[in-house]
């Protein structure tokens, strides 16, 4: 059976009724978590320039999908492509490995399922099949194709987005396969802004999930699709990992290497690979205690330090470098703290900018990912070390956990606690509710634009 086939009859049984508790619970904490990071996004500037982007392609339908955080309704796809700018907006959403892929299925699922008045009860069951086609890939070939400049997130997630848009459609096994072979033809997506510092990463995500959709739409209405579209000699994982595609090896995983119990949360508004060392430069700075640094080596994982923008020193002009730069989160931890977007907007900062010419980065494999190395050398002579060991479990936050990161955004971004104990009292009521919920919280954001 072809790997395409596998996945779509995957999809196709999944019930929440016979799913891992811990699978259905961890779905409900990614919705939590990417409305919640969406809400705390309301003042980053990609979701507008998106919006006016899709209302000139689609103009507003008042039968449509909402565009979150501004009132105005346009197409499905126009509103996922702005509402995951809204999503990725803080570069705070869940990541699954190196994909993004709750910023990419959740906008696109809310889309579909208020424009077509869908039952919110296939939203989890949705959420989760895209969690797992596309996370069962990632993981096996995102250590090939990111090292050669692809992104994770538009490749695969754009095989998650079809996939979870075929659940929430209905579709049935043939269709489904069609719809997930159809997204391996789509995919794709490269890195150099992340090296440019510049903003089309903020909508790739949104492309994914249109290019999802899509694959799923023409899928329903009778596409002929190739059934070798993953594992063909030309096909996604050849095309884009270089390497040969083990069907019977990916198929075992399905039902028990759940993809989605490895999504991790991200507690600064930083890239993923920057957590762990943020984390560890916050500790250092309380042993420093105010003494003048000297120097700083940073050592991590080449998989990491290799990915775009990772070792740029600046300057920085954009937010697009400064989340990126390994350099820059380090220096601007140690000399102002907990990382904010307001610390992270800050280019002009003399002595943070000081120091990032001072931070020296090494690779070595023999540093896990999501772990660090760092040495702090001081002006007194003192050379302050530390090792940041961290595995998926340590960002795979619970629900009081979770809620405690988004209110933090919240309460940096001013938004009332009432919204969230709105979106709260939605997602853990899942599989019951109503869509709607989520649109009035998104209507509660300061500024709201009123439409017409």
């Amino acid at each position: 059976m072809t790997l395409s086939r596998t996945l779509a009859d995957f999809v196709v049984s999944l019930d929440l009724a016979t799913l891992p508790p811990e699978v259905v619970e961890k779905a409900r904490v990614c919705l939590l978590n990417g409305y919640g990071i969406g809400l705390g996004s309301h003042n980053t500037p990609y979701a507008p320039v998106a919006r006016q982007a899709a209302l000139a392609m689609d103009g507003e339908r008042a039968e449509g999908a909402t565009l979150l955080g501004d009132g105005r309704k346009t197409s499905i796809a126009g509103a996922a492509l702005a509402n995951s700018a809204l999503f990725h907006g803080r570069a705070q959403e869940d990541t699954c490995g190196a994909a993004h892929l709750g910023a990419i299925m959740i906008p696109l699922l809310t889309a579909i399922i208020e424009a077509r008045n869908y039952p919110v009860a296939r939203l989890l069951p949705a959420l989760i099949a895209g969690y797992e086609v596309g996370g069962l890939l990632e993981k096996a070939y995102a250590g090939k194709t990111t090292p050669g400049g692809l992104r994770a997130s538009p490749i695969y997630g754009t095989l998650a987005a079809a996939a979870a848009s075929a659940k929430l459609m209905g579709l049935d096994a043939a269709q489904t396969q069609a719809a997930i072979a159809n997204a391996a033809s789509f995919a794709g997506g490269i890195l150099q802004s992340f090296a440019d510092g510049t903003d089309e990463w903020r909508y790739q995500v949104g492309m994914a999930g249109c290019n999802g959709f899509v694959a799923a739409e023409l899928a329903r209405a009778g596409s002929i699709s190739a059934p070798h579209a993953i594992e063909g000699k030309a096909g996604f994982v050849r095309a884009f990992a270089r390497t040969d595609c083990d069907v019977d090896a990916l198929a075992a995983r399905l039902s028990k290497d759940w993809a989605i119990l490895r999504v991790t949360f991200k507690p600064f508004p930083v890239c993923a690979f920057n957590q762990t060392p943020v984390t560890a430069a916050l500790e250092m700075k309380q042993e420093i205690a105010g003494r003048t640094i000297k120097s700083v080596t940073v050592t991590m994982n080449p998989y990491e330090t290799g990915y775009a923008g990772m070792d740029s020193a600046g300057p920085f002009n954009s937010i697009s470098g400064t989340l990126m730069s390994i350099p820059f989160c380090i220096a601007a931890t140690l000399e102002r703290g907990t990382p904010t977007m307001r610390m992270m907007t800050t280019y002009d900062d003399a002595t943070v900018n000081a120091l990032v010419g001072r931070v020296t980065l090494v690779s070595d494999e023999a540093v896990p990912t999501l772990c660090c190395r760092i040495a702090v050398a001081l002006e007194d002579g003192a050379v302050i070390e530390r090792y940041e060991s961290k595995t998926t479990d340590d960002f795979a936050y619970d629900r009081a956990t979770d809620s405690a990161l988004i209110r933090r955004v919240g309460a940096e971004t001013d938004i009332p606690s009432a919204v969230y104990d709105r979106l709260e009292a939605f997602v853990w009521g899942l599989p019951d509710g109503d869509i709607g919920e989520v649109l009035r919280c998104f209507a509660a954001l300061p500024g709201l634009r009123k439409a017409a």
